[in-house]
């Protein structure tokens, strides 16, 4: 784009702070068009998920819980526990990579349709703000208002109604943390008794309030990294929401039945008066763009307005705008992709054989072996059994490469209670003439209803010089 085209100074400020660092506060257009119908769609099964989802139980358990404090996680009726915290580290490298193909793609596509921070504040907080206080041109007037009867009264509704809707996230927030069905106990016990619960879902819910009623664009434009995350990752070729400048340069007003011999642009402004972040999409890509497509749809409405063609402002990348090309797969975009395919296939290896049961087996340390009159050795061990599912388990431990028995110490039975875990002491008996090293690996095999799940290593000591 020529130096012409754009204001020169555009990129050495954000748009929402003036040149004395003060914050230009936004009060941006109410939206209406196409993708903002579509917005809406995608809204409604996001907030039906996120609401709902804490909900929804498969065998009397959640299908979703996060329970960071006692360390177990449920991921689609699945539980997981510490011991598979490699699983989640495998799963948030692919969420990354999927995170960075996806912006080469498509750009920051992610925040404009599906980060939390936008969908609840453009889709339900601005909608209330819109409802209490009016359109854009009402609530300017209302912000330069004496503080009279009317003004204290809806900033009081407004400050009420999004008080109530942040507590209501936090409650959903905290539902996923601890579940539904403890949260229902903790609310209906005296208030002393989980006075730290109380205590965080006010911080919670006060920390929503701040971000939805002050913070607001502040959160994308300064706090996020994403939105400085894509100035490395988007190229000449990834798909963003771009100005036409090919076609709408240069800018001039419409007049009624001109023959129009400049660019397609009318200079309405409408895109910058519908941005919730207040940038020039003309200006061509800024961090501060979230992909909302708000201008998008502004700027369609504009267009059929005077009878000129749609898509001034449309999902377009550089390259097919610049050079009138299309859309293609680059090396990069491909690169990502293999990655991607391959992390995805070690977690679903990961996942397909993970098991049911976490077993660990340690010999007693500083403890030697004990020779027995039957030509056996023992040593003495430890066990730690964790139960990954929701059913108790019984499970018996076999030799599988050597020859001896193994005993327990005051039980008869290996018996792991649902979701949860079981400790104890057993001895390993092997016969002294397959002792011959020092330290001889055993493998044991671990049996349920007589078929075998999982086998173990561990390892035995016996004599210096073997038998």
């Amino acid at each position: 784009m020529s130096s012409n085209q754009v204001k020169p100074s555009f990129r050495d400020k954000v748009a929402t702070v003036d040149q004395t660092g003060k914050r230009i506060w936004m009060f941006p257009q109410k939206p209406e068009g196409k993708f903002y119908n579509a917005r809406k769609i995608v809204t409604i099964i996001y907030l039906i998920v996120f609401f709902g989802l804490p909900f929804v139980k498969y065998n009397g358990h959640p299908i979703f819980l996060l329970n960071v404090l006692g360390r177990k996680f449920i991921l689609f009726g699945q539980i997981f526990w510490p011991q598979d915290f490699f699983i989640f580290a495998i799963g948030m490298a692919l969420f990354i990579v999927f995170i960075a193909l996806f912006t080469v793609v498509f750009g920051r596509v992610f925040c404009g349709w599906a980060c939390p921070q936008t969908v609840f504040m453009e889709m339900i907080f601005r909608k209330i703000e819109f409802w209490i206080e009016g359109d854009a041109a009402e609530q300017k007037m209302l912000a330069k208002a004496p503080w009279d009867g009317k003004k204290i009264g809806k900033k009081l509704a407004k400050w009420a109604a999004f008080w109530l809707m942040s507590f209501l996230i936090a409650n959903t927030f905290l539902a996923y943390l601890i579940g539904v069905d403890d949260l229902k106990l903790m609310v209906s016990e005296p208030f002393f008794k989980n006075v730290g619960t109380f205590m965080s879902l006010a911080l919670f819910t006060t920390i929503f309030f701040f971000v939805y009623l002050w913070l607001r664009e502040q959160v994308c434009t300064v706090i996020c990294p994403y939105g400085r995350m894509q100035g490395v990752l988007l190229d000449r070729d990834s798909v963003i929401v771009s100005y036409d400048y090919t076609r709408g340069e240069e800018r001039g007003k419409f007049h009624k039945n001109e023959e129009r011999t400049i660019g397609d642009c009318i200079d309405c402004a409408q895109c910058v008066k519908v941005c919730p972040t207040g940038i020039d999409i003309r200006n061509g890509t800024q961090l501060e763009c979230i992909n909302c497509t708000a201008c998008i749809d502004a700027c369609d409405k504009m267009m059929n307005a005077v009878g000129l063609p749609e898509g001034l402002i449309r999902y377009a990348s550089e390259n097919s705008i610049a050079k009138k090309t299309p859309w293609k797969l680059t090396w990069r975009m491909k690169a990502y992709s293999v990655v991607m395919c391959l992390l995805l296939g070690v977690l679903v290896w990961l996942l397909a054989t993970r098991t049911d049961v976490g077993i660990t087996v340690l010999r007693v340390p500083g403890q030697l072996y004990q020779e027995w009159p039957n030509h056996q050795m023992s040593n003495l061990y430890t066990y730690k059994m964790l139960n990954k599912t929701f059913k108790d388990k019984e499970l018996k431990l076999r030799p599988e490469n050597f020859k001896g028995e193994i005993k327990l110490v005051g039980e008869n039975k290996f018996i792991i209670p649902k979701n949860g875990y079981t400790i104890g002491t057993m001895f390993i008996y092997i016969n002294d003439d397959e002792v011959i090293n020092r330290k001889t690996v055993l493998k044991i095999g671990v049996y349920e209803n007589g078929e075998r799940i999982s086998t173990i290593s561990t390892a035995f000591l016996g004599p210096f010089n073997g038998k």
